[in-house]
């Protein structure tokens, strides 16, 4: 198969070490991870082994989303959205696409700079890594949150999707993994974790709001597909105020 596009597909700049802490995986393999993260001619050999077409490029997790101050995050999103158009799309831009990173911690600015990355950048959406911090790390702001709406309207009013892409759980929410903190990530947190602000989403009457908009959800949806027929059923015959503030979506 040719001609395949590539989502979550990463990048690190050297200037913003984006993937935080990860004291849960090899420190070898996590080094080279790192390097490949901050350049692209391999990717370029890459997709050609591999039948891809085209890489829509996105700042790693937990990226400007871990920033605990706002305005660092606004800065922050700007200068990392220019390092990609740059120093990846620029070179080679009929293989590289990108996704947005956006200042989820100030949503009107959220919605300023993806209108800047799709309209002067050429971005095709943006990417969000879960949660985002502010004030500290115990303190999270989720999408389905009032005052992100201006945020969705904007994406709505782009037609663009966003990408939500998983982070590890909250560190004062990880009791159940002590002991075993190889699962916090990839292996199984990323996707509770995902799959459980998806499901946020869904309820919050977001998509009731906004019914032409796109979330895209990786790793086969995140298990949701497997697990959503369970979800409406019990959701159906348990108390309405335990959905969250809008029902019509699961009714």
């Amino acid at each position: 198969m040719n001609g395949k596009i590539a989502l979550e597909e990463h990048w690190e700049s050297p200037d913003f070490p984006a993937t935080g802490s990860h004291n849960f995986t090899d420190d070898g393999y996590f080094s080279a991870v790192q390097k490949r993260l901050q350049e692209f001619e391999k990717r370029i050999e890459d997709m050609d082994k591999n039948g891809i077409q085209t890489s829509i490029l996105s700042l790693t997790q937990p990226g400007i989303e871990g920033i605990t101050d706002p305005d660092r995050a606004v800065k922050l999103a700007k200068q990392m959205n220019d390092h990609a158009a740059e120093f990846f799309v620029s070179k080679h831009p009929d293989r590289f696409k990108a996704f947005a990173a956006v200042p989820l911690q100030d949503p009107e600015e959220a919605a300023k700079e993806l209108e800047r990355a799709v309209n002067e950048l050429g971005f095709v959406g943006a990417l969000v890594n879960g949660y985002s911090n502010i004030g500290d790390e115990n303190t999270a702001q989720y999408l389905d949150e009032p005052q992100v709406r201006p945020f969705w309207e904007k994406a709505a009013q782009l037609q663009v999707p966003v990408y939500l892409h998983p982070r590890i759980p909250l560190p004062n929410q990880q009791r159940i993994y002590e002991g075993y903190e190889g699962l916090l990530g990839s292996a199984w947190g990323f996707g509770v974790e995902t799959a459980t602000h998806a499901i946020r989403l869904i309820l919050s009457g977001l998509f009731d709001e906004y019914p032409d908009l796109t979330v895209i959800l990786g790793h086969l949806g995140e298990g949701l597909p497997f697990t959503l027929p369970r979800v409406e059923h019990r959701l159906r015959h348990q108390r309405p105020e335990t959905h969250g503030n809008h029902q019509k979506s699961a009714d």
